[in-house]
């Protein structure tokens, strides 16, 4: 079982453990004995496998245990203890178990709700919360059933709920971001030349075909996707964009494309939207050959999901064979691109570009023939070997390059089962093909880098956020949400590394802008392939990536979950040189 695994578990059980106290104690106050006593015994079962799910937990890491460890182990033990040594005597009167059951109900409760509404990390402010609430719940109890708590009871609930005020609810991150100084007009000084390759790309409102329907959109340029901007290896590309009517206003971001910081398209940091009637130009050297793709990073969540991205290729030379992109998206429910077919001759040779412009993670199966996996995220892979009847899970914002000969048989490529490239008729079921695992792939070498000037752990999660003018239920990055997550600040030529750690029940497409990172491990696993440089990976729950890079591109840059619903509730910090 991974940690994912586990932790969806330990959920699972903390949720029986606390409705089987709860269902006891309500019985035992029905006199309703046996039923009371059976929901007990299932809660006390729970109690101990959760224990046991912890302490499992525990060795994957702090992280994922910090809350559970030090405050709701304690609250359910005393639960436990209460309603335990009440059960043992299991006096004539069932009834006079009931507030020990329900305080044990409530102590459960109170811990579960620790962990969905705080999560990392812990802190006593939140657990003098929990349990002022606790103690708060059994009196009322007591006062229902027709009891009466002790002076002393309630003396102690006043003062843990004082307490509790005092040191703060706990459901806020420990401490808000420092304001750091930099400047939104930051230039780059180097000098790129006069441009060789123009574009102007109009952003606004649109009906777009798709699927036999017509569908309402914001596109570039009236298409969606975008117009496709090519570049060979040299070139100076300059871009201009217009906003003809997007009222929340537009930019440009060159997702995985490691432009000048000025470039970079992100709205507030690097410049501020281009609304309506404006334009913005953007000018930078095309010196990395490869697959990429551009979106508008203002009010992401909404513009990209309604059509506003394109494809960005750098060829090394002009291309040669057939070269292929496909960029996947979903527009108002419907895939794109839309099925097509396209012949090649035989022994012709063939260049798939795979973009997931999408928030999150899509399955790409070649059926057909066996392929290479020649670069990720831009980057050539080492001595990659050809697959056959193997599948690729590309993440949110990530690109995979696929090369094969075109066979004398029709050829396939497949997205979540539906053909969206075709040489020829080709009936497949690739859902059952295996997965092929990046980090072990092509040929290996070794980190460049024998130490590292700085660290940095993210530790991914959910929690309540109380700082706006209403509470939201956001995705967190060590406890807090934007804009209150302190920056990360590095200087020219640090090499970093960060941990980044996933304790939610979701997958976070992590994407660093301005620079790609160097994978060095997965959950404790080392990387034995090529050596992977990528600026889009998956963190599934449970995962603990380990990356590094080198500060060479100072500016101040977004760091960010590209789900990018996830951004919108929060998970985005950033990176900045000093």
């Amino acid at each position: 079982m991974n940690t994912g695994s586990l932790l969806a578990a330990d959920l699972v059980i903390a949720v029986l453990a606390a409705a089987g106290w709860l269902g006891a104690g309500t019985a035992s106050a029905a006199r309703r004995r046996p039923l009371a006593l059976g929901l007990a015994a299932v809660a006390l079962l729970a109690t101990f496998a959760r224990a046991i799910t912890i302490t499992a937990l525990a060795r994957a890491g702090w992280w994922f245990v910090a809350e559970k460890a030090l405050i709701a182990a304690p609250l359910s033990l005393a639960g436990t203890l209460v309603a335990g040594t009440r059960l043992l005597r299991i006096p004539g009167d069932i009834r006079s178990t009931a507030v020990p059951l329900l305080f044990a109900g409530y102590a459960g409760l109170g811990a579960l709700l620790v962990t969905l509404l705080h999560g990392y990390p812990a802190s006593a402010g939140v657990g003098l919360l929990a349990v002022a609430g606790i103690l708060a719940a059994t009196v009322a109890s007591w006062r229902v059933l027709g009891t009466r708590p002790s002076p002393m009871v309630s003396r102690a609930v006043a003062v843990v709920a004082v307490a509790s005020l005092v040191t703060g609810t706990g459901l806020a991150a420990p401490g808000s971001a420092p304001v750091m100084p930099h400047d939104h007009e930051y230039r780059d000084a180097r000098t790129v030349g006069e441009p060789t390759r123009r574009f102007t790309l109009t952003a606004g409102t649109a009906t777009v075909r798709v699927s036999g329907r017509d569908v309402a959109a914001w596109a570039f340029n009236e298409q969606v996707p975008g117009p496709e901007l090519t570049a060979t290896v040299g070139d100076v590309l300059e871009v201009t964009l217009r906003n003809r009517n997007i009222a929340r206003g537009v930019t440009l971001h060159w997702h995985g494309y490691d432009v000048p910081n000025s470039q970079d398209g992100v709205p507030g940091v690097t410049q501020a939207a281009v609304l309506p009637g404006q334009e913005f130009v953007y000018r930078f050297r095309a010196d990395q050959a490869g697959t990429y793709w551009y979106h508008t990073h203002a009010v992401s969540d909404v513009g990209v999901q309604k059509g506003l991205y394109g494809v960005l290729v750098v060829r090394p030379v002009p291309v040669t064979g057939v070269d292929v992109t496909v960029p996947v998206h979903t527009l108002a429910g419907q895939t794109l691109p839309t099925p097509r077919v396209e012949p090649v001759e035989v022994g012709e040779p063939v260049r798939l570009r795979l973009i997931n412009t999408d928030s999150t993670t899509h399955r790409y199966a070649l059926a057909g023939t066996a392929f290479r996996v020649v670069a990720i995220d831009g980057y050539d892979l080492q001595g990659p070997t050809p697959v056959v009847d193997t599948a690729v899970l590309i993440p949110a914002g990530g690109r995979y390059d696929l090369v094969f000969t075109a066979p004398a048989t029709p050829v396939a490529l497949f997205v979540d089962g539906r053909a969206v490239y075709s040489t020829g008729p080709v009936s497949a079921a690739t859902d059952r093909w295996p997965v092929l695992d990046p980090l072990g792939y092509g040929v290996g070498a070794p980190v460049p880098w024998s130490r590292f000037d700085r660290d940095f752990t993210l530790v991914l999660d959910r929690g309540l956020d109380l700082r706006g003018l209403l509470p939201r239920y956001g995705h967190t990055v060590n406890g807090a949400t934007d804009p209150d997550i302190p920056p990360q600040v590095v200087r020219l030529g640090d090499i970093v590394r960060f941990t980044i750690v996933n304790r939610s029940m979701v997958v976070h497409p992590w994407h660093l802008h301005g620079h790609h990172v160097l994978v060095l491990s997965r959950n404790r696993t080392s990387v034995t392939g090529s050596p992977l440089w990528l600026d889009s990976f998956d963190v599934r729950p449970g995962d603990v990536w380990e990356v590094a890079f080198r500060a060479d591109n100072p500016g101040m840059w977004a760091n960010h979950c590209h789900n990018l619903a996830h951004v919108d509730a929060g998970m985005t910090l950033h990176l900045m040189y000093s």
